[in-house]
């Protein structure tokens, strides 16, 4: 609306072709919303998903909680949303990318490289929902720094495939391994954080997890 002030942030949530049957992106990006407007930021939530990337204005922080759509899309419509994040990361943008949305836009070759890692189909799964410690893997980082392990239950994605850039903020055991949960990486002048945990709206009210999502957003969108 005319007149109205731009946000701070823009919560691009699954609607229509990025919809999916096991998630619930209205009610966890209203969650999302309500914890960015807890610490001062004024939010707008839209589902316009491929308009919004490509189009992202002003915003100081982009956040991407969408699913994979069941059939690919256009090339152009995924060429427009890379160049749109592309625009927004150069300007000293924050992208802050949430659970599944590692396992969408794969019509978009950009998107790995962006995020940071992805989903691979045939490699890539979780177990199924349970309670379990979210272990730090660096006390180094403006993120972490002064947080601690918590307890969630939520998906343990496992597998993810990660690009060589990201600093892993967090992550957790499985089949004998350490997995990456969390991660950070510098994107020119912008930053990108990705959290593989949100699968429902219990597990932002985790203290552990809402803890981390406050100081991701504050050095999404702080001093360079």
């Amino acid at each position: 609306m005319s007149g109205c002030p731009v946000p701070d942030a823009l919560v691009v949530s699954g609607a229509g072709q990025y919809v999916d049957p096991w998630h619930d992106f209205a009610a966890t990006s209203a969650r999302l919303a309500a914890i960015l407007e807890s610490v001062g930021y004024r939010v707008d939530i839209t589902g316009e998903v491929e308009d919004a990337l490509a189009h992202p204005g002003d915003v100081r922080l982009l956040v991407v909680n969408i699913g994979n759509p069941a059939e690919p899309r256009p090339p152009e419509a995924m060429d427009a949303a890379a160049a749109g994040m592309a625009r927004h990361l150069a300007g000293e943008g924050g992208l802050l990318g949430m659970h599944c949305s590692s396992t969408s836009l794969t019509g978009m070759r950009q998107w790995p490289s962006i995020l940071g890692g992805r989903w691979v189909r045939g490699r890539t799964m979780h177990p199924p929902q349970d309670e379990f410690v979210v272990s730090m893997t660096s006390a180094a980082h403006p993120i972490t720094r002064g947080l601690t392990d918590f307890t969630v239950v939520d998906e343990r994605y496992s597998y993810l495939e990660t690009m060589p850039d990201v600093t892993a903020l967090y992550e957790h055991r499985f089949e004998g391994e350490t997995h990456p949960l969390v991660w950070a990486r510098a994107a020119g002048p912008g930053r990108v954080v990705y959290d593989a945990l949100g699968h429902h709206i219990g597990s932002y009210e985790a203290p552990g997890h809402g803890a981390l999502l406050q100081r991701a957003v504050e050095w999404l969108t702080g001093p360079r």
